[in-house]
Order: C-alpha cells, then sequence, then structure tokens
C-alpha cells in the first residue's frame, strides 16, 4: 500500500526557483511520487502510513555528489562502519562516488582500475545501506587508459570517472584522457586544486580545468587547498557549463567568492554543494546541512538556491531521475523544520540563520527510514507517523 504525506508546510520541488509543490499532500506508491493535492483530499484508511508533517517543510533528498565510497557501508580512511546510513540521518539519500581512491592497496594499471570501477558499481548495484542509493564505480584516470576501455566500461553499467590521481607527471597530461571518457559517455569530475593524498600533490588550477573540460570541477573551493582568487573568476567566467562543487572538505573563503562570483554572472545554475568525504577532514553526517547554512548565513545563497544545490542541479548534471519532487520521480523525500530551540519559523529561516534544519522525516524508495534523526536536534512541529490499520 502507499503512503501519504499531508499538511506540509514549507516545500520545494527542487528547481532553483524554490517553486513549491502544487498543493499540500502528496502520496507514494511503488517506489515513485504517484499523486500530488491537498490535505483535505487524502483518506488515511486507503494508505499504509500516514506522514503528518504538521506544517513543516518537505523537499526531495539530498544527493551528495563527492563522496569517497569503498565497498560496504565502510570507509577504510578513517575506521568506521555505517557511515553511508549515518549521513541519511543527515539529508542524504544519494551519494554519488568520487571514485574508489581510498580502497587500500588500489591498483593503478589501466586493467586494474577498470576492474575495480567495475566491482564497485556492481556492488552497490542493489545494495542499499540504510536506504541510500549510491552510484558507485567511478574508474581513477591513469595513463594507458584509451577510448576503447571507457566504451567498454559505459558498456559495463560504469559511467562515472574521476581525473586527478592518476600518475600524469603534469596536470595538462589528462586532457585527451577527460576528452575520451567524456566521448564514451562518461561523467567526468577533476579535482581542483592543491593534493589531498599522496599521489595527487600537483595542483590542478583554472589553466588545466579549462582545456580539460570536466563535466565538474571537483571541490572547486580547494579539497582542501583552494586556487587562487585568480584561478576562480577564470573557471566561473571561461569555464562554460563546467559544474562548480563547493564542498564542505574545503576552503569556507573560497566556496563564498566561487559562489558570489556564480550569482554575479548568472551562474547560479552551475553550483553544486557536497561533502567529499570521507576524507582527512573526517566523515561528516551533517556536511551537506553544514555547507548549506554557511554558505546561506554567511555567504551570497537563498535557501532556495542552497536546497537547489542539493537536489535539482544535481540531477541536472548526473543526468539522474531524482532530487526533485514531481509525479513519477524517486520517492526519496525529507520532512524538514527549524530545530528545536532556534528563533526561526521554518527550514529556510534556520538556514539564514546558520542553524542546522531539523531532519524529522527521511523516506527513500517510498520506504520510511525514520521518524527523528539521531544526528539533528528534533523539530519544531510535533511531526508524526500514524498506522491507519
Amino acid at each position: 500500500m502507499s503512503i501519504a504525506v499531508v499538511r506540509i508546510g514549507s516545500s520545494h520541488i527542487g528547481d532553483l526557483a524554490g517553486t513549491p509543490l502544487d498543493g499540500d499532500a502528496l502520496v507514494l506508491e511503488d517506489e515513485r511520487i504517484a499523486w500530488v493535492g491537498t490535505s483535505e483530499e487524502v483518506r488515511p484508511a486507503d494508505h499504509r502510513l500516514v506522514v503528518d508533517a504538521a506544517g513543516a517543510g518537505v523537499v526531495p533528498g539530498f544527493i551528495d555528489s563527492h563522496v569517497h565510497v569503498t565497498f560496504g557501508d565502510y570507509t577504510p580512511r578513517q575506521q568506521t562502519v555505517g557511515f553511508l546510513e549515518s549521513y541519511l540521518h543527515g539529508g542524504m539519500t544519494r551519494a554519488i562516488s568520487a571514485s574508489e581512491v581510498h580502497v587500500p592497496g588500489r591498483p593503478t594499471d589501466p586493467a586494474g582500475v577498470k576492474a575495480l570501477a567495475v566491482a564497485a558499481e556492481r556492488c552497490f548495484r542493489s545494495y542499499r545501506p540504510g536506504g541510500v542509493t549510491v552510484h558507485a564505480g567511478s574508474v581513477i584516470l591513469e595513463p594507458g587508459l584509451t577510448e576503447a576501455d571507457f566504451v567498454e566500461l559505459r558498456q559495463a553499467g560504469v559511467w562515472l570517472a574521476k581525473a586527478g590521481f592518476g600518475a600524469f607527471p603534469d596536470p595538462m597530461g589528462y586532457v585527451p584522457v577527460v576528452q575520451a571518457a567524456r566521448r564514451a559517455g562518461l561523467v567526468v569530475m577533476c579535482h581542483t586544486g592543491g593534493g589531498s593524498i599522496p599521489g595527487s600533490q600537483r595542483a590542478i588550477g583554472a589553466e588545466a580545468l579549462l582545456a580539460m573540460q570536466p563535466n565538474i570541477a571537483g571541490h572547486v573551493n580547494g579539497g582542501p587547498t583552494a586556487m587562487s582568487d585568480e584561478d576562480n573568476q577564470r573557471v566561473v567566467l571561461e569555464g562554460g557549463d563546467m559544474a562548480l562543487q563547493l564542498v564542505q572538505a574545503g576552503n569556507l573563503r573560497s566556496a563564498i567568492d566561487i559562489a558570489r562570483l556564480a550569482l554575479e554572472h548568472h551562474q547560479e545554475h552551475r553550483l553544486l554543494l557536497a561533502s567529499d568525504t570521507p576524507t582527512g577532514t573526517g566523515m561528516i553526517p551533517l556536511a551537506l546541512l553544514r555547507t548549506m547554512a554557511e554558505l546561506v548565513s554567511l555567504g551570497p545563497l537563498s535557501p532556495e538556491l542552497a536546497l537547489a544545490a542539493v537536489t535539482g542541479s544535481v540531477a541536472r548534471v548526473y543526468d539522474l531521475p531524482a532530487g526533485r519532487l514531481a509525479l513519477g520521480a524517486p520517492a526519496d523525500l525529507l520532512v524538514l523544520d527549524a530545530p528545536v530551540g532556534s528563533v526561526a519559523k521554518d527550514w529556510k529561516g534556520a538556514l539564514r540563520l546558520g542553524d542546522l534544519p531539523a531532519v524529522a522525516v527521511a523516506l527513500t524508495a517510498g520506504e520510511l527510514r525514520f521518524t527523528r534523526s539521531r544526528n539533528t536536534p528534533p523539530p519544531s512541529r510535533p511531526v508524526t507517523v500514524v498506522h491507519p490499520a
């Protein structure tokens, strides 16, 4: 049977404008959003569960476009089990691999990196830790990979690639390989800024990014070391449609600078917010909420733009059906509210003040995952779940 969500307050369908739902209720069925309307039209007895938002907001589940998964719900970088399920309690309903670079003893030859990407993609194809969908298997670009290799990978189900960790002696060596991967249909992210781990000590700045033209400038505000202000400006002004990914594990000053430049030049559609974790910065379950709050309360983003940068904008760049509240879209959504004790009236006001919104309820693939986040404060409103049967 279906799940209904009623008495929705401040909603956001996932677009740049922050458009609200056309109604204050929706119904989830068969892992999809099946209906949108008004609470008065909902008959509780027709549904397996009824989530009463009590005026709290409903938004699409967050998509983190920079997560270093390995195998299973485990990160060897921080020796932590269950981090993906914990991230769900911070609102992340989907994770996109930024390469399995932290696998101990990872291979670096073409056959090895291809095998690693295929294995990771296969492992997460039907495995949802805590209900999180993981888009895994991002091939690490190494010397020797050819367009034929990328065609083979695409046919095997691998559609992600990562530049910046390979054994190229100079960043310009990535240019033909990135372009070959893109021609084969892979979505390519490139490391930006200074090195972050052994083997990535060569800084990648605007000149190399503009020559490569990856789909995404990964952690463009530094991972963790940022580019110069001049390079920030070049990437915004000359980067075309290259997505600008701002991350929690980066440089906050640079993130604010890039966000400001993007808005000044009407490039807000290129902004993505992500975590870039687990890394040396740690595993941060509330990374997306923290980044949103920082760039709204201290930076130039509105709550609506920040929300779009973790939902609809990510879906557009990666060509995913998720990240939006629309009929037929995957039923991944959150009930958000101002946290208890905040002077804010709703989740938008919380972000403006720099408070982290409360994640009251998370649903993924049309299933209720929790009714109170263990990582955020409780919501100001009495959100409840009713079992009509």
